[in-house]
């Protein structure tokens, strides 16, 4: 599914499809591990098919490092959903479920994204699901003449974090 996800929209992610092309099996195996490990979780969308295509995906992990005196912050990372099921309602309801885990299983207060300037869907969906955008821009790793806008979305916990010092305490992969 990554290399789908590279290949249909090269622009909303920061690897490139040579670069995931030239992973070896141990590479994928561990990326497949931090998918489920502590602080990361992982939505995949099945088409109910007897083949059980997947046709969408939605990750969200706890941030790292933490921005000090805010509540626990976690991020939207490696959305997609195959293009025969945009405006399906599939998106809407792996977010609605990444936004429940971010919350109830891990405990975060603020969901955070970024999103590269130039996809104008993506921008729409996230605004329409309560994201504003930071003011934050973030230059975009595959093509620094370009930016990714930094949009966040509190959560009914987004109660101010124990302060916290140096690095954050909570671990978990991103």
């Amino acid at each position: 599914m990554r290399l789908e996800m590279l290949a249909d929209t090269p622009t909303a992610y920061v690897e490139s499809l040579a670069s995931a092309l030239a992973q070896t099996e141990g590479q994928w195996r561990s990326r497949a591990a931090a998918m489920t490990g502590p602080g990361s979780i992982t939505f995949v969308a099945e088409d109910g098919s007897a083949a059980n295509t997947c046709c969408g995906l939605m990750r969200v992990v706890v941030k790292h490092p933490q921005e000090a005196n805010r509540p626990l912050q976690a991020m939207l990372i490696s959305v997609y959903v195959a293009a025969a099921y945009r405006g399906s309602g599939l998106a809407d309801g792996l977010l609605t479920g990444a936004v429940d885990a971010a919350e109830g299983e891990l405990g975060a207060g603020i969901l955070q994204l970024g999103v590269h300037q130039d996809n104008a869907r993506a921008l729409a969906f996230y605004t329409r699901h309560g994201f504003r955008d930071t003011g934050l821009r973030e230059a975009y790793p595959l093509d620094t003449s370009k930016m990714e806008i930094i949009m966040e979305r509190p959560l009914s916990l987004a109660v101010p974090a124990v302060q916290q010092s140096g690095a954050a305490q909570h671990s978990g992969a991103v």
